[in-house]
């Protein structure tokens, strides 16, 4: 489920602890292995729900409730996914926001193929070691906090982080 794009600030289904809840990065070409830095994207949703309870697989403990994101792709629409349109447009387009990341994240868990054994966005949460974490960026103003500033380890715009292949979902 899309997080939303609104930058910091909760919205509902994403804060539903019955969904995974996907974020959103910016990608930056660079010279490291991987080829790729990610940030966190200024519009991804973020936050700290004030109704919903926070399940028992998600252990932050600067939010007493349900804490969006889970987990993110990239979602900035300048750095983006490029899809060639030969019906209306005719070439190449770059489309952005969580409505992308969220689908990239729907294919990883259908990689996977273990869709009817995960509970919800819980199995992530063990499997870490195949996400990239993401360390920098923000998604607006909250003082700092994890909750709209990527940090290393669990954050609210980048959740636990980016797909390294199937194995978190």
């Amino acid at each position: 489920m899309s997080s939303g794009d609104n930058g910091y600030g909760t919205q509902f289904p994403a804060a539903s602890q019955y969904v995974t809840a996907v974020g959103g990065t910016s990608l930056a070409k660079d010279s490291s292995d991987r080829g790729w830095s990610e940030t966190a994207w200024t519009g991804a949703g973020s936050g700290c729900s004030a109704y919903v309870t926070k399940p028992a697989w998600q252990t932050d403990g600067g939010c007493a409730r349900r804490t969006i994101a889970d987990v993110s792709a990239v979602a900035d629409p300048n750095t983006g996914v490029s899809v060639y349109d030969s019906y209306n447009s005719g070439g190449w387009l770059v489309f952005g926001g969580t409505s992308v990341s969220a689908p990239v994240v729907a294919g990883m868990y259908a990689l996977a193929g273990n869709a009817a054994t995960v509970t919800y966005g819980s199995f992530a949460y063990s499997h870490t070691a195949a996400l990239n974490d993401v360390r920098s960026g923000s998604n607006g103003s909250c003082g700092g906090s994890y909750l709209c500033t990527a940090v290393a380890g669990y954050d609210g715009p980048t959740g636990l982080g980016t797909p390294i292949g199937s194995g978190a979902f």
